[in-house]
């Protein structure tokens, strides 16, 4: 969402300690905004924002009213008001405490942050909210001068490495659920408890989202439903998986017609993954779009499951990255076998 974190600086901080409801431990609430200075802002926003590399986007949503989700209604009161950080903090802080209900999900250190001077690729200034939770305390060591000696000690502490769960909500698009970044590096065995039962978020429908989509929904065409209902073998449906990855990588914008008449063209082969494609949105809830910017991102991120490779028996794999053309396929009185040509051996 930022070109980067230079322009960013911390207006607001303030930690409270949220620890497990179900195991009996406690929830402690700061009274007051931490008094940091300069060098410790800048420390801690490293720490903070360095952990969001992914340009995968969310939202805020709700199964009814989206003033209803807790954490959107505590970020848009403290963007209307940033008098009210400190008080929406401790309802933010409130709510984590109360949706634990896993005895594996660990407590720790929360920090909520209010960040100022983040620049757009648009060149707009653009305030965010933080919400970060550290769970893991890493051991180290301290080395104490005593008299004309030194002397070791070790102590635990957050390391700077990693951050543990997070999120960067981002003051735009408030009427669809605002734009985020969330993390989640330890997820302690419970997969649901900082997406989905703290923060209540969902992909945001943007190019990055119909990127992968696409890719993921063609993938599953080409693996599953393919060889069902077309005479085709392991080379044809590794050929068809290079073709669009490789459509993905050289095209600037995804155009549903020209991707499936030059990657399927068959049109029995197009109608079969229509329909694939139209039960896929069916069965996820999820609209794909059929005419969008491709996210080179995204198609990086999905290029390694496009991996063609052909696995045969315990013996041998064949990597094909290119022309179907140049590999047969047979059987003879050894049995099966793949017939390859090329030019030169590398």
């Amino acid at each position: 969402m930022t070109k980067d974190n230079t322009d960013i600086k911390i207006r607001s901080i303030i930690v409270h300690k949220v620890g497990n409801k179900i195991l009996q431990e406690n929830l402690f609430l700061s009274e007051n905004e931490l008094q940091i200075d300069d060098d410790m802002k800048e420390l801690l926003t490293d720490y903070f924002l360095n952990a969001f590399k992914s340009e995968e986007q969310f939202q805020f949503y709700s199964d009814s009213y989206l003033t209803l989700n807790p954490i959107y209604s505590s970020v848009s009161e403290i963007f209307e008001d940033k008098d009210k950080f400190r008080f929406e903090s401790e309802n933010i802080a409130k709510h984590l405490f109360e949706i634990t209900e896993n005895p594996r999900v660990q407590g720790g250190e929360v920090f909520i942050v209010y960040f100022e001077g983040g620049i757009t690729e648009e060149g707009n200034q653009i305030d965010s909210i933080g919400i970060f939770k550290t769970e893991n305390k890493n051991p180290f060591l301290k080395i104490l001068p005593i008299d004309e000696n030194y002397e070791i000690e070790k102590d635990y502490g957050i390391s700077l490495s990693k951050l543990d769960k997070g999120c960067l909500i981002y003051n735009t698009d408030k009427e669809t659920g605002f734009a985020i970044s969330v993390v989640d590096n330890n997820k302690n065995g419970d997969q649901y408890y900082w997406f989905e039962d703290f923060l209540k978020v969902r992909q945001r429908d943007d190019e990055y989202f119909h990127t992968q989509e696409t890719l993921s929904v063609f993938k599953d065409f080409v693996i599953k439903q393919l060889p069902q209902e077309f005479d085709v073998n392991k080379p044809d449906q590794a050929d068809f998986l290079t073709k669009s990855i490789n459509f993905f990588k050289e095209k600037e914008t995804f155009d549903y017609d020209e991707f499936t008449n030059e990657v399927l063209q068959d049109k029995n082969v197009i109608e079969s993954f229509s329909n694939f494609k139209s039960d896929y949105e069916q069965e996820m809830q999820v609209s794909i779009s059929e005419d969008f910017p491709i996210n080179q991102t995204a198609v990086k991120k999905n290029q390694r499951y496009f991996k063609s490779v052909i696995k045969l028996d315990k013996n041998f794999s064949i990597y094909v990255h290119g022309d179907r053309k140049m590999i047969d396929q047979g059987q003879d009185e050894n049995g099966k076998y793949y017939r390859l040509y090329f030019e030169e051996e590398k």
